[in-house]
């Protein structure tokens, strides 16, 4: 157990901090970085030589050094970069991202200077498609936290790794969760532009899955924008495009989770935003079919519970809602979901 300082201290710590008159200690720096879920180069400020600042290389000899180190980079070693990633997407799936972000930091820094390094087209661009997915799963920790210019620099990261890796799925889905950053500053019709620009990057070369995924992103980002007839015609298209069968994982796109039970979720999600009656009905049919281990998708979907029941004027059923929320958004630390809760909560 820590042991912290009375409140009255707290606030006078916390206001030296700010000022820049404390030096915060490793034992506050333990409860601040999972509460926060920030970096300890956001913590304290980064230093020349602390991890994340930029690396002086001192000279040819080191230069080549590096670059020999990133020659080795082989296929099973991207593979192993793959691996963590799915590790640590597992683990935000049930714990939430405030715990991974000194994980999620080191392996993307791995990765940069493994993509920094690498000369060659042949070991560039598996090492660029491993990072363009390893970043766009950490601009969704990121934005989830409430970090939100560090989940903006993360998606351009993915963003330019796609390119490099000519990776078309990867760009339009890094391109498409950006425009979820917009979607909550407060910038939803230039998040619809931006998720229907990914769909055009995409082209011709997304499978199915990723492609009913995109159609059913843009349904809730014109639902968020007061767009009711387009999120309608979104969602049919997703409907349309999503492969039948109970499989949920895209082999193409590991990080795309949809069948018709997550749709089911999703198309009540947008339509108790639009105020359709059919939204409780989808959202009860996807509750029923929820993995067990996706507890922010778990949140979300209580939310989304909530907000169809609170547009009906049933109030106690969104009162239920909501306490069951809140308590899975504080298993994963998402202040994503709590700002959204708190935001429903007021309108009891």
């Amino acid at each position: 157990m820590l042991t912290v300082a009375a409140t009255a201290s707290l606030h006078v710590y916390v206001s030296e901090w700010e000022n820049g008159k404390r030096t915060i200690s490793e034992r506050y720096a333990k409860i601040l970085r999972p509460l926060l879920g920030i970096t300890d180069d956001e913590l304290y400020g980064a230093a020349p030589g602390a991890p994340g600042a930029p690396v002086e290389v001192g000279g040819y000899d080191e230069l080549v050094s590096r670059i020999d180190a990133a020659r080795n980079v082989s296929l099973t070693m991207v593979k192993t970069f793959m691996d963590q990633t799915e590790l640590l997407r597992t683990m935000d799936r049930q714990m939430g991202a405030a715990s991974l972000v000194d994980q999620m930091t080191g392996h993307l820094g791995t990765l940069e200077d493994a993509l920094t390094f690498a000369v060659l087209p042949e070991t560039r661009r598996p090492v660029a498609r491993a990072l363009a997915g390893a970043a766009t799963l950490a601009a969704w920790q990121a934005l989830d936290v409430g970090a939100v210019e560090r989940a903006w620099r993360h998606y351009e990261l993915g963003k330019h790794a796609a390119k490099e890796a000519d990776e078309p799925m990867y760009l339009a889905h890094a391109t498409a969760e950006q425009a979820y950053v917009l979607c909550d500053a407060g910038r939803p019709a230039i998040a619809v532009e931006l998720i229907r620009d990914a769909q055009r990057l995409g082209g011709g070369m997304m499978s199915p899955r990723l492609t009913a995924w995109l159609y059913a992103a843009e349904a809730e980002i014109c639902a968020r924008a007061g767009m009711p007839d387009d999120c309608r015609r979104a969602l049919d298209s997703a409907v349309r495009c999503l492969p039948p069968g109970d499989e949920a994982r895209d082999p193409d796109m590991l990080s795309i989770f949809l069948n018709h039970g997550h749709l089911s979720r999703w198309r009540g999600n947008a339509l108790a935003m639009i105020g359709d009656d059919d939204a409780v009905s989808s959202l009860y049919g996807a509750l029923d079919a929820v993995d067990p281990t996706f507890i922010r998708a778990s949140a979300g979907l209580r939310c989304d519970l909530a907000q169809a029941h609170l547009a009906r004027g049933e109030y106690d059923q969104a009162h239920d809602h909501l306490r069951q929320a809140r308590l899975l958004a504080n298993r994963t630390g998402s202040v994503r979901h709590r700002r959204r809760i708190e935001q429903l909560t007021q309108r009891l």
